[in-house]
């Protein structure tokens, strides 16, 4: 096993993918010339090229579009968003061309296409510019969306997703780029619709994903000193979802509490809480809590900020409504 970077586990798999097939090519913004904005393709222009490692101008529907014809006449295109709050200028290519080209061709066009880069809050970055995409883009179908939390699943999902037939979108997070994980030496991908159970319990189940899942795992630890042991579970991916994962833990803890930085209307969260209470409604001890942003746009004041985000304090507070215990 090595330890490296978030953004080198980035940089890896795309690295890895283009050598062993042609026809990938990587574009977007600072990509080259600057070795990525947050130096996520390092290296990248210098082994391939300024032909498969592309800087694009400041005009993300532009390439977007570019990318999706790209990948209906045979290559395979990674397009780096500087952030997904400048995917909005791209939405239509994603949402229209892109996720229902297949559909709308009657199979004639796969669109083997990802769209990666940061989503969510990093810091004091306000209210453009601290926005969650997953929900949006997982009601789509079409598409799907992963978003991994640390550097192994970074990797193993980014692989996974540049050999898919279908758009992919990975979406990360500014303020992980630097965190450190392990990777295997040799080579291995983590497949896109499968769970992982980041920590076993028997009490309560955290479901959770990207970055803010630190707060869960934070807030798991913490609960074991009063004797709570709580599971918590990494989406990985929220289209699809593996549903039976967070299922089987809920028939076994028989309660259930979501963290996930989104609003609170119609998000990941809303999906899960109604797919448990139709299949597992009988097992539940407890109503479920969902714990979400607060329902403002973010602020750029640190207090503001704080108040926005759910955090480990939240986690832990809603577990024991759940547990009903003080």
């Amino acid at each position: 096993m090595r330890t490296i970077q978030f953004r080198e586990a980035v940089a890896e798999a795309m690295s890895e993918e283009m050598r062993r097939d042609p026809n990938i090519f990587l574009c977007g913004e600072e990509v080259a010339e600057y070795n990525g904005a947050y130096k996520a393709s390092k290296g990248m222009l210098d082994e391939f090229g300024p032909d498969r490692v592309i800087d694009t101008p400041i005009a993300e529907l532009g390439f977007a579009g570019i990318s999706v014809g790209a990948a209906m006449n045979g290559l395979r295109p990674i397009v780096e968003f500087m952030t997904f709050n400048f995917s909005m200028v791209a939405i239509d290519q994603i949402i229209n061309n892109a996720a229902k080209m297949y559909q709308m061709s009657g199979g004639q066009f796969n669109i083997p296409i990802v769209f990666r880069g940061p989503t969510a809050s990093a810091g004091q970055l306000a209210a453009t510019h601290s926005q969650a995409f997953e929900s949006w883009y997982a009601n789509c179908p079409g598409l799907k969306v992963a978003v991994p939390s640390n550097v192994y699943d970074m990797k193993g999902l980014l692989k996974s997703a540049i050999r898919d037939n279908d758009p992919v979108l990975i979406m990360e997070s500014e303020q992980m780029y630097g965190d450190k994980g392990e990777v295997p030496d040799s080579e291995y991908i983590v497949p896109l619709g499968v769970a992982n159970i980041g920590r076993e319990g028997k009490d309560v189940t955290i479901v959770s994903f990207g970055k803010i899942i630190k707060e869960a795992y934070a807030a798991a630890e913490e609960l074991a000193k009063d004797g709570i042991e709580a599971e918590v579970i990494d989406l990985r991916t929220v289209r699809p979802i593996d549903y039976d994962t967070v299922i089987n833990s809920v028939k076994k803890t028989n309660r259930m509490v979501i963290l996930e930085e989104a609003w609170p209307l119609g998000n990941i969260s809303t999906e899960l809480t109604y797919m448990v209470q139709k299949k597992a409604f009988d097992f539940l001890d407890a109503p479920i809590i969902r714990l979400n942003t607060a329902d403002t746009p973010a602020a750029y004041a640190p207090t503001l900020l704080e108040a926005f985000l759910p955090n480990k304090a939240g986690v832990i507070k809603a577990v024991k409504e759940v547990m009903y215990v003080k």
